[in-house]
């Protein structure tokens, strides 16, 4: 009886089959060629996809076009190599291994690193493969044999290596920087994890006595305990309301501390008041103002998120409860007013953390919608890339039609 094909294609009878036939058969498996090797050879290295995920569509655009560059060159005898691995995503692992040990009643701040580090490779070697597998299900066309995982030993001594090549160089730096620090995780969230949307947010109105005057100049924010760690109140040089105080000394309500009155283009006359009340240790704009005035950084918020020694009487308080203090300090002194709601940006980060997503919200004070946890801007000593040189060898590149 003849055997009849079904009418519509079936992948799931077909294709699963034949990766797993390229995998047993070693067929992408290349040997490091020996001295003298004649044939063109091509290497591709797969952008690891992290550990704790799940292909997206993504994904499959990206490997489906690489796979098409790397058979092609296989085809055409290149000796090809295709490096698949994957990335050790540490804020998604931690969180999810931090998930894990409460779940059990302990702490990682308890364990210690090298127990804490453990642990991760414990639950890497556990949950890590799924992404993997569906790789493999895919039949992309890589050396299964040569895998690899960023926090492999040879790769961390290789990234050791650079680090310190560079910094010699010249080309890293270590400096004062604001970034996106989580108190839960104990750690700094990266500006690519972010993304801004509007939310309803109270905007405060507070009157800072201008020193050896009558007036006040008036300032309005979100977030008033951060005025504990203000160094200075900048209004613009074109604003006219403002002129007659250039020079002057404002006296910041609750800490009685001296701070000038600066001119900067962060006060825009057309907004509020048009002044602005500069906080450079816990605002990323506040902090670019502060180095182009030489400003001193005042933390008044520590890791944890509670208020410094530098926050006077709201030292130890968590800063929401330092938030409300002040707020009624200032209200009794008749130096503060609620004025209405206002809309503040947030930026929405989006860490994807195994099968569930982790929005982290960020406005000057930052909150964690799905683990309802709250962000902050914090002054921390990072390493920076100087660009100055490789920016200018690349202008001189393209200035001379250098690329091909």
């Amino acid at each position: 009886m003849p055997h009849e094909l079904p009418k519509a294609y079936e992948p799931g009878a077909i294709e699963a089959r034949w990766a797993e036939y390229w995998i047993r058969e070693k067929l992408f498996h290349v040997e490091t060629p020996p001295p003298g090797e004649t044939r063109p050879v091509f290497t591709l290295l797969l952008p690891p996809p992290n550990v704790t995920g799940r292909l997206h569509m993504g994904h499959m655009l990206n490997q489906t076009q690489m796979d098409i560059l790397v058979r092609w060159h296989r085809m055409r005898g290149f000796l090809t190599l295709w490096l698949p691995g994957t990335d050790h995503a540490g804020i998604a692992t931690q969180m999810m291994v931090d998930r894990q040990l409460r779940s059990e009643g302990k702490s990682r701040l308890e364990m210690g690193r090298e127990k804490f580090v453990e642990r991760v490779w414990d639950w890497k070697r556990l949950y890590g493969g799924a992404i993997l597998e569906q790789m493999k299900r895919l039949g992309v066309s890589v050396d299964w044999g040569r895998e690899y995982f960023t926090m492999d030993e040879n790769l961390s001594r290789a990234v050791r290596e650079v680090f310190v090549r560079l910094y010699e160089e010249g080309l890293i730096y270590r400096g004062k920087y604001i970034v996106n620090w989580c108190p839960d995780c104990g750690t700094a969230i990266s500006d690519l994890e972010v993304k801004h949307e509007d939310v309803p947010g109270k905007l405060y109105e507070i009157r800072y006595p201008v020193v050896g005057t009558d007036e006040f100049i008036t300032v309005a924010t979100t977030r008033p305990e951060t005025m504990l760690g203000d160094t200075a109140v900048a209004v613009n040089a074109s604003d006219e309301r403002y002129t007659h105080l250039h020079g002057k000394k404002v006296l910041l309500p609750l800490m009685k501390r001296e701070i000038p009155i600066i001119l900067d283009e962060i006060a825009k006359p057309e907004f509020g008041t048009g002044a602005v009340k500069i906080t450079p240790a816990h605002d990323p704009n506040d902090f670019e103002a502060g180095k182009r005035h030489s400003l001193p950084q005042i933390e008044v918020m520590d890791e944890q998120a509670r208020m410094r020694a530098n926050a006077g009487p709201y030292a130890g308080l968590d800063r929401f409860a330092a938030r409300e203090r002040v707020v009624a300090d200032l209200a009794a002194q008749g130096t503060a007013r609620y004025v209405r709601t206002a809309k503040r940006i947030f930026d929405d980060g989006i860490i994807r953390a195994a099968d569930f997503q982790r929005a982290l919200a960020r406005a000057n004070v930052q909150a964690g919608l799905a683990m309802h946890l709250a962000f902050k801007d914090q002054l921390a000593d990072e390493f920076q890339l100087s660009l100055g040189g490789v920016c200018a060898h690349a202008l001189l590149v393209v200035g001379h039609n250098g690329l091909e």
